[in-house]
């Protein structure tokens, strides 16, 4: 059994390996059989021998992209593309600290109601963010699904602004769909980074707002509440502000002190704002700015990491077609027939249609059709040791079901553990009995590509014995 792959990647070469793959998967005429050939012939020339077989898939697709940049100047945009996030991170900032002096109406006659400034609203949501964060730590899944409406819209909107476009076609589109998901941790981190230094700035800003308008302004602080006593009261904001006293020093007033604050109009505050304004400050340094800052350069570090550490799915068909040519030697095949044994000049077809993928060659073993009905036999779908990958072989002529090929599939897959499965259709009978430009046989190719998809394969339709 082969080593599992473990060689991880930078960013950049993350672009090039996903961009081949995209073009080979799709058979793209941009990409010829003698292109792939001269990626894989400058991959064995650069030196792969003595590293991992995984060097070699980097390799070949750090010269293909060379060549395909110089074919589209829309992949060269793409494959150069890099988000700007030191400006993300400074829009943050700004907004964050607008915003925080933005929303400082700590008191519509220059007075300060102590049960009610904006600094309670704010600790609120950055604990009950904090919980978020922890349950999701904890219980990845099912903090998901419990997670705020708002938090999830942030994650869905932040991450694709960092997913760069791409030019229209087919191949554009397989490297879309192995992108995004890809992508998603990385630019996920960088949302978070963005979101914690905002939620930093924001209640820096509101601690700032009050320090400026203090300065110019004579605030007065008190309380109002229609059915709240004093010693609730007291009890109260001692709980809410204990940790800021404790911090700066500034002593709690008693009860009675905190009575002599009430509010009761047409009165106005009367006491003394600044010892206030101080410890709301030191409460939001303690319960917001601290914490979220240390939450973004948690986030900085993970944005830096994921940047350079990215894990490709090496297990992926078409990856473990590549391993095989970089571990040095031919590809070799399996190929299982259903139903109908495979001719002379079908199987010499076949080979030829499968050496396009295979730069260093191909060894192809033949198996036993399949019976029809045997489907679900698993002494008919167990490949010879050393098999790189296995053909299942199907004719055009047969209309793809469910009950009989996706029986055989789920066999082939529990007897050939992570092998890559290729489905190839032989459109040789199709063709001589209604002709190579019938509509039915665009219909049958079609129905044909349902089903692979519907199994998450790869399908090939050719004429194997033209």
């Amino acid at each position: 059994m082969s080593p599992k792959p473990t060689l991880t990647v930078d960013e950049s070469s993350a672009r090039q390996v996903l961009l081949l793959k995209a073009f080979e998967a799709e058979d793209s005429a941009a990409w010829t059989v003698d292109d792939r050939a001269w990626a894989s012939r400058l991959a064995r020339d650069a030196g792969s021998a003595g590293h991992p077989p995984e060097h070699f898939v980097v390799e070949r697709a750090r010269h293909a992209s060379q060549r395909l940049r110089a074919r589209d100047a829309g992949l060269a945009r793409w494959l150069d593309a890099r988000p700007a996030l030191w400006r993300w991170v400074l829009a943050a900032v700004l907004l964050g600290l607008v915003g925080g002096v933005a929303v400082d109406r700590i008191g519509p006659a220059q007075h300060i109601n102590l049960l009610a400034p904006p600094v309670w609203l704010l600790v609120a949501w950055n604990l009950a963010v904090y919980v978020g964060i922890a349950l999701q730590a904890l219980m990845p899944r099912r903090a998901a699904a419990r997670a705020p409406a708002g938090g999830r819209g942030l994650r869905r909107w932040l991450p694709p602004l960092w997913n760069p476009g791409l030019p229209r076609g087919p191949a554009a589109q397989r490297l879309a769909l192995d992108w995004v998901p890809l992508a998603l941790p990385l630019n996920t981190a960088r949302a978070a980074l963005l979101l914690h230094l905002a939620a930093a700035t924001l209640a820096l800003g509101l601690a700032g707002g009050m320090y400026l308008r203090g300065l110019v302004l004579d605030y007065r602080a008190g309380w109002q509440s229609t059915f709240l006593e004093a010693p609730t009261v007291h009890q109260v904001l001692t709980r809410l502000l204990a940790p800021a006293s404790q911090v700066t020093g500034i002593a709690l007033p008693g009860v009675e002190e905190l009575a002599a604050l009430r509010i009761t109009p047409p009165a106005v505050a009367q006491g003394p704002a600044a010892g206030w304004i101080h410890l709301f400050a030191a409460t939001l340094g303690l319960f917001v700015i601290g914490p979220r800052l240390l939450l973004a350069a948690l986030a900085a570090w993970r944005v830096r990491s994921l940047r350079a550490r990215w894990s490709l799915p090496w297990q992926d068909p078409y990856f473990q077609r590549l391993l095989a040519q970089g571990r040095g030697g031919p590809a070799q095949v399996w190929v299982l027939p259903h139903a109908s044994a495979l001719s002379a000049q079908a199987a010499l077809g076949l080979q030829k249609l499968l050496a396009q993928d295979a730069d260093l060659g191909l060894h192809l073993q033949l198996a036993d059709p399949v019976p029809y009905g045997d489907e679900d036999q698993p002494e008919h779908c167990r490949p010879p040791p050393g098999t790189t990958l296995v053909v299942l072989l199907v004719d055009l002529t047969v209309t793809p079901e469910a009950e009989v090929h996706g029986r055989l599939l789920d066999t082939l897959r529990a007897n050939t553990a992570a092998l890559p499965l290729l489905l190839v259709a032989d459109e040789s009978a199709f063709v001589r009995r209604f002709g190579a430009d019938s509509a039915r046989r665009a219909e049958r190719q079609g129905a044909w590509q349902r089903f692979a998809q519907s199994q998450g394969l790869r399908l090939r339709c050719a004429t194997l014995a033209g």
